[in-house]
């Protein structure tokens, strides 16, 4: 079993992505976050899951898709750490997934 763990800038990306959507739709927003959290969460039982991203097929990275968003995360021990959350439409920039070097 795996703990999940978002990292604040995957929240924060689906936040600013569920916004946008609810500015026209707030249900459709609202069903959207839902469905994320939900699909992120069997990574608990099922960690491995996901897919490697077409862009990055032999990385650690894994995703998941929960239309229109790309879930990105990769697996350390019994952690899948969530790391950003985009538009399917966007282009995927490897620099996006690296984490932030502390100084």
């Amino acid at each position: 079993m795996a703990e999940v763990v978002w990292t604040d800038p995957a929240l924060d990306q689906l936040e600013e992505i569920a916004e946008y959507i609810a500015l026209d739709k707030p249900s459709a927003a609202s069903n959207l976050v839902k469905t994320i959290f939900s699909t992120v969460e069997r990574l608990e039982q099922f960690p491995e899951s996901g897919h490697a991203p077409p862009e990055l097929p032999d990385s650690i990275y894994r995703e998941l898709y929960v239309r229109p968003c790309r879930i990105f995360y990769r697996k350390e021990d019994n952690v899948a750490l969530i790391l950003h959350v985009m538009r399917e439409e966007r282009q995927l920039r490897r620099f996006l997934l690296e984490p932030e070097l502390d100084s």
